[in-house]
C-alpha cells in the first residue's frame, strides 16, 4: 500500500526542469511542481489505483504533479459536491488541473451536471473553466437522451453573448464546449453550428507556445465531414 510520503518522494524523483520550463511557458504556476512527465505519472496512477484517500491527500498537497496524478486515480462517485467544489477552487494557476483533473473526476459524481452548472456561475476564471470542461465532458459521454438539451441551447445563448468579454481560460473552454455540442449532440448540430458562426474568431492567450486555437466552425465541419457527429466516449480521461 502506497503512502503519500512515498508517492511525492517518486514525484521528486521522477520530476524534471525542463517538464517545468514547458509548463510554465503554458502559462501555469510552477512553484510547487516537480515537473513529471504524463508518461512518468502513469506508471504511478497504475500502482496507486483504487487508493481514494491517497489520491485525495496528493491533491491537498497543492502540487501540482500530486494534483493531477489524483485526478488520474480518483473516484469523484466517493467524494462529496463540497470537496469536489474544493478542488475547483483550488486549481488556480494551473489549467491543467482545473480544466482536466477536477472535471475527470467531477463527471463521476450523480451531480456533475449541477456542479457544472454552479461552477459556470462563477466570477473566478479557474473555476468557471472547470464548469464549462464538466459539462462537456456530459456530452461526450452521455446519451442524447439523458442531456437536457434546452439547457445546453441556452448555455449556447450565454456563450454566443458573453464569449468575447469572458476571461482567457473561460473563453477557451465556452469555445471547447459549443464544438463540443457540434460533435456529440446531434440533435443540436444545427445550433452548435449556428453559434460557431456566430461567435467567429476567438483569441485566446496560450503562453509562450506555438499551440494554435481550434475555431469553432472549423472544426465541427470536420468532424461532420468525417461522419463522426455524435460518436460518444467512454470517458474523457486521458
Amino acid at each position: 500500500m502506497s503512502t503519500v510520503t512515498t508517492v511525492m518522494a517518486e514525484l521528486k524523483k521522477k520530476g524534471s526542469e525542463k517538464t517545468r520550463k514547458i509548463y510554465a511557458r503554458h502559462g501555469m504556476a510552477t512553484r510547487e511542481m516537480f515537473g513529471v512527465s504524463i508518461a512518468d505519472l502513469k506508471p504511478i496512477a497504475k500502482k496507486i489505483k483504487g487508493q481514494q484517500a491517497v489520491a485525495c491527500a496528493l491533491y491537498e498537497t497543492g502540487n501540482v504533479d500530486a494534483m493531477y496524478l489524483a485526478g488520474m486515480v480518483a473516484d469523484g462517485a466517493q467524494m462529496t459536491e463540497k470537496q469536489l467544489s474544493d478542488w475547483a477552487e483550488t486549481a488556480d494557476g494551473a489549467q491543467m488541473i482545473s480544466e482536466y483533473t477536477v472535471a475527470w473526476v467531477a463527471l463521476d459524481h450523480p451531480q456533475a451536471r449541477d456542479l457544472a452548472k454552479k461552477w459556470i456561475k462563477s466570477k473566478k476564471e479557474h473555476v468557471a473553466a472547470a464548469g464549462w470542461c464538466t459539462y462537456s465532458g456530459l456530452l461526450a459521454t452521455k446519451p442524447d437522451n439523458e442531456l437536457d438539451l434546452d439547457e445546453i441551447e441556452e448555455l449556447l445563448a450565454t456563450i454566443e453573448k458573453e464569449i468575447h468579454n469572458a476571461p482567457n481560460r473561460a473563453r477557451h473552454t465556452m469555445n471547447n464546449f459549443v464544438i463540443a455540442v457540434g460533435t456529440y449532440v446531434t440533435p443540436l448540430l444545427k445550433q452548435a453550428k449556428a453559434s460557431a458562426k456566430k461567435i467567429g474568431t476567438i483569441s485566446v492567450d496560450v503562453g509562450d507556445t506555438a499551440c494554435t486555437i481550434r475555431q469553432a466552425t472549423e472544426q465541427i465541419q470536420k468532424i461532420e465531414a468525417a461522419n463522426q457527429v455524435g460518436k460518444k466516449r467512454k470517458t474523457i480521461r486521458c
